[in-house]
Formats: structure tokens, C-alpha cells, sequence
């Protein structure tokens, strides 16, 4: 299959997913009963980030133009196996689309969380070209594969590197996502803020888990524009969850803020728990990008003069996790 191919196959994939049509109305329902944390919207979403980012015919022909190597066919294609999370939807489609659109095979072992949509699109693809079939497949476990691309925590990924390293291999740990605020924002820029941190339940890596604050500012106006997502406390296992951190606080006599959706924290900890926001207080905000430079937990940061509010959930299609070129790392396997 050429590359030309593959493009056409990837953008008829895009129209599909955005037309909407019975069955994949129901392959995302079944997404949803099947996770309960992927509430339709969120699903939805995703979705159309991916169809906007990723499936567009100009961004794949832009994307690819930066690799000169993906212009001919590999002499060989390698089987690459992937290791997908779970966290959000869809969230492992960016490595599986990397690997196709290399020209090189995939063995996917999807997140038990999150399965259904992968699957289904996979399918899809195939049924438009059926010699996909033999360069995508899914398997519980990823045996005699050329190379490796490995989501997970920070303790699976220990096991990952003692796994696969004797091949090629990108290992993903926990990595998460910041805020700057100056004082001076607007309000649309902290309800877009509220998005960056709300969204998926805050389970991304891009998602927002704390926020740098100046000295003396007003919490109050912050907390109440978060309540626009207020909403998800009638999700019961986010409330559980609130319920649960807001119990140790308690029990802990520490400070807290609150509305009925978050719990704001001051802590040192770049990762906070589900349904809980860390902030600190800088005097200095050179000190704290500084900081955040050499952080490699650090996903992204967002802010006035970093990543726009509200964007952090649009990445494109040259924002690699963790900062790992993924394609360039395909291109030296051909």
C-alpha cells in the first residue's frame, strides 16, 4: 500500500467518524457502557479533536513533508507492537496512526478501558482496504515484534524496559500538565482554564493537576467560574473520589478550598488525585519556568506566553508525548 494510500484511507477515516452514522453511534455508546468514565461528550470530544488534528488531508501532507525518509516505502516492514492506556478515549490512536502511516506493520494490545473504539475503527479501515489486514492486528500479548511503543505508569514502565530491552522502544511513564496564571487573566481565559483541567475527568496527561498562583490572589473568582463543570459531581465515581480526598483532608486538619466539583490544594506535588487541583504561590515566575524546564513530569504548561488556554486537549499532530518524536524513531526502523 503506498503512502498516497494510506493518506486517503486515513481521511476517509475522519469523514467517517464525523458523519455520524448509526453504527458508530452505537459503537460509542457500547464505548461508554463499557467505561463508565468516558461519558458521551467526552467521547465525542475526543473525537472530533482527532478528526480536526489528525485526519485532515493538508496536516497528514504537512505532517509527512517534515520526514523526507516516508516519500519511499520501507525495504522491510517492521511489526511494531503498541501498548495503548486507557486514561482517556482514544488515547492511543496517535501512535497507531504513526505506525501506519510509517508503512510499518502493528500489533496493538489495547487498554481493557478502552478497546471498543480502536477496535471498531480498525475494522472500519479494513473493510475499505482489506490488505490492511495483514498490517494491523490485535493481540493480548505482543510477542516477536521488531520494536515496541509502551504506554503506562511509572512501575509498568519497569516492567516494559526489562521487557523489550533488547529492541527498539519508546516507554511512556506518568507525565502530567501545569498552569501559569499572572493575575491579569480574563474570565474567558479561566473558563477555558476550568476546560484544560475538567475534561476527561482530569485523567490526561495533558490535563491540568495544579496551577501556579501569585502571592495574594483571589481564589474566589477562580472558584467560581470552576463551577461551571459542577455537573460531574452527579457522576458517582468522580464523587466518590471527592468524597474520598475530602475525608483525608479533613481527617488531616489541612487547609482546603472547595466548590462542589473540586477540592484546591496547596502542595508541592505536581500530580494531584481525581477531583483535586494542587496550586502553589510563587513570588517569582522566572524561578518557576525554570523549575517546570527541567521537570520531565511535565506534559505541557499552559498560560499567557505558553500553551493558550483551553488548548491543552488539542494537541497536533507533531505534539509527541513525552516529547519523543515518534515518527522520526519509525523512520530509523525502515
Amino acid at each position: 500500500m503506498t503512502l498516497q494510500k494510506r493518506i486517503e484511507i486515513l481521511v476517509q477515516l475522519g469523514q467517517y467518524m464525523q458523519k455520524n452514522s448509526e453504527d458508530w453511534q452505537q459503537v460509542k455508546q457500547n464505548a461508554y457502557l463499557h467505561n463508565g468514565w468516558f461519558l458521551p461528550e467526552f467521547i465525542d470530544l475526543s473525537i472530533n479533536n482527532i478528526v480536526r488534528q489528525f485526519l485532515q488531508r493538508e496536516a497528514l501532507q504537512n505532517w509527512i513533508s517534515q520526514y523526507p525518509g516516508l516519500t519511499r516505502e520501507p525495504t522491510s516492514a517492521r511489526l511494531v507492537g503498541i501498548v495503548m492506556a486507557g486514561n482517556i478515549p482514544l488515547v492511543g490512536f496517535h501512535d497507531f496512526l504513526c505506525v501506519f502511516i510509517s508503512g510499518h506493520r502493528s500489533l496493538i494490545k489495547p487498554s481493557s478501558k478502552d478497546e471498543v473504539l480502536i477496535k471498531h475503527l480498525v475494522e472500519k479501515m479494513i473493510e475499505w482496504a482489506p490488505e490492511l489486514n495483514e498490517y494491523t492486528a490485535f493481540a493480548e500479548l505482543l510477542k516477536n515484534c521488531d520494536a515496541y511503543i509502551a504506554t503506562g505508569s511509572n512501575s509498568s514502565a519497569g516492567h516494559f524496559e526489562y521487557y523489550f530491552s533488547r529492541f527498539p522502544h519508546i516507554i511512556r511513564r506518568n507525565r502530567t500538565s501545569v498552569a501559569i496564571i499572572k493575575g491579569n487573566e480574563s474570565k474567558e481565559e479561566l473558563e477555558q482554564l476550568a476546560d484544560d483541567i475538567y475534561l476527561y475527568f482530569g485523567m490526561g496527561c495533558r490535563n491540568i493537576t495544579k496551577i501556579y498562583v501569585p502571592r495574594n490572589y483571589d481564589f474566589e473568582s477562580l472558584i467560581n467560574i470552576f463551577k461551571k463543570y459542577d455537573y460531574l459531581a452527579d457522576h458517582h465515581k468522580y464523587k466518590n473520589n471527592y468524597d474520598y480526598n475530602l475525608a483525608l483532608h479533613l481527617l488531616n486538619h489541612n487547609y482546603y478550598m472547595s466548590n462542589a466539583s473540586l477540592l484546591l490544594i496547596e502542595a508541592d506535588s505536581l500530580f494531584s488525585p481525581v477531583s483535586q487541583l494542587n496550586y502553589e504561590i510563587y513570588d517569582n515566575i522566572e524561578t518557576v519556568k525554570d523549575e517546570l524546564n527541567h521537570n520531565n513530569d511535565v506534559q505541557c504548561v499552559v498560560g499567557n506566553g505558553f500553551i493558550h488556554f483551553g488548548h491543552a486537549q488539542r494537541p497536533s499532530l507533531t505534539d509527541y508525548a513525552d516529547g519523543v518524536d515518534t515518527m522520526q524513531w519509525l523512520t530509523t526502523l525502515r
